[in-house]
């Protein structure tokens, strides 16, 4: 290697640390959230051909994500590093976190054996994140401005999605602990998984009407005025 080579070398590599030191902490564990979305994907899709070593990794690797979505959030209110980076990085791996696992976890080949999450469920799921996403898409292009203001029921809607995918992963567990009970034909994993679904589904209800609520009250109080030097628009 030439001289000059090395010197291109030493220089990326002091960029590459100069960007992740930049970034703050809060900025650096998301994005560790959304790196790890990729081996938990990996995990589920082999789940019922390595089970359970690729349902207990694929259970680790959530386990890790969701305690760290709770500690970026901790991390940034304690260190006064909210930034505007963080206000779009957070709530999207949240949702590719949550929509990966709703939709795997659906799929017959990828889900929980006797614990497979119904179809409608993944519906209001994806429906919730696609709401979320241009509804703040909209208030950016109508404000100029983020609007990450969380609410009560978004934030326990996260909470219990979180809760469902992880008892889908401990079903099997669940009913074992039962010794395999059934209550009107289905064991307890699946009736947990149900209750915890319904949940879910009646949260996301909630959660699109507090953000359209949210989001029409934000643009009321600060729309910027419509440009229009040449008389009328189009």
């Amino acid at each position: 290697m030439t001289e000059p080579d090395l010197h291109d070398d030493a220089k990326s590599n002091r960029s590459s640390r100069g960007v992740w030191s930049a970034l703050s902490w809060p900025n650096r564990i998301t994005i560790l959230r959304l790196v790890l979305v990729a081996p938990f994907v990996v995990a589920l899709l082999h789940l019922r051909q390595y089970e359970p070593a690729a349902r207990y990794v694929a259970l680790g690797i959530f386990v890790v994500m969701a305690a760290s979505d709770f500690v970026d959030g901790i991390l940034a209110r304690r260190l006064n590093q909210r930034t505007r980076l963080g206000a779009i990085l957070d709530p999207l791996a949240d949702k590719v976190m949550i929509a990966c696992a709703t939709v795997l976890l659906a799929l017959p080949g990828s889900s929980v054996t006797g614990a497979m999450l119904p179809k409608w469920l993944v519906v209001a799921v994806i429906a919730k994140d696609l709401w979320a996403t241009i509804g703040f898409i909209v208030v950016f292009l109508v404000t100029d401005r983020i609007c990450d203001r969380p609410t009560r029921t978004g934030k326990a809607s996260t909470i219990v999605q979180l809760t469902m995918v992880t008892v889908v992963l401990l079903s099997p567990e669940l009913n074992r602990l039962t010794q395999h009970v059934q209550v009107a034909g289905h064991e307890i994993g699946w009736w947990a998984m149900m209750a915890s679904g319904v949940a879910v589904a009646a949260l996301c209800t909630l959660s699109v009407m507090s953000y359209t609520r949210l989001g029409l009250r934000f643009m009321s109080l600060e729309a910027k005025p419509l440009e229009d030097d040449q008389g009328d628009g189009c």
